[in-house]
């Protein structure tokens, strides 16, 4: 008679959560390689928007208290480190991100952070309503982050005389 693991789910969850997280801090280290642009600063907000699709089904929905206090979570407590992280600095014309010390040790340490969290929030509502609250603080972080970056990056911008100017 086969047995099943009880946890298989946390256990995906867990391992997915992992994945994401070590995908995020490669992606930003070698994103500090090339030049950056408003472009590529605002797009992952806009693709994100699109989950809130998820909202359409009915078991994802969550009460608006929580859906708030969870963007507010992220906004507060989450996209602060990473907007005091996030640096630009101007290279041949273009403007490029530039690579903080802190950024690994702050991503990680957000990341486990958000594991402990996920368990917790787990055991008082339903996956698909845990998925929802998780979305709203990891959206409620990257939002206020990226505009930030939008912001320093025009700044910045604005300082590269128009004839050196790249990307």
């Amino acid at each position: 008679m086969p047995t099943s693991v009880p946890h298989v789910p946390q256990i995906l969850s867990l391992v997915a959560s992992l994945l994401a997280g070590v995908l995020v801090i490669a992606v930003r280290l070698r994103g500090t390689n090339k030049p950056t642009s408003l472009r590529k600063i605002i797009a992952p907000p806009l693709g994100m928007a699109t989950g809130f699709l998820m909202f359409v089904v009915p078991d994802v929905r969550v009460p608006w208290l929580w859906g708030i206090a969870a963007w507010a979570v992220g906004a507060v407590f989450f996209s602060y480190p990473l907007i005091l992280t996030s640096r630009f600095e101007v290279k041949d014309g273009a403007v490029y991100l530039k690579r903080s010390k802190m950024f690994v040790v702050i991503i990680v340490a957000l990341l486990a952070v958000r594991i402990l969290l996920h368990d917790v929030v787990e055991r008082h509502v339903t996956i698909p309503q845990t998925a929802a609250l998780f979305f709203l603080l990891a959206f409620g972080m990257l939002l206020p982050w990226r505009m930030a970056m939008v912001r320093r990056y025009l700044a910045l911008e604005k300082t590269i005389p128009e004839p050196q100017r790249r990307g």
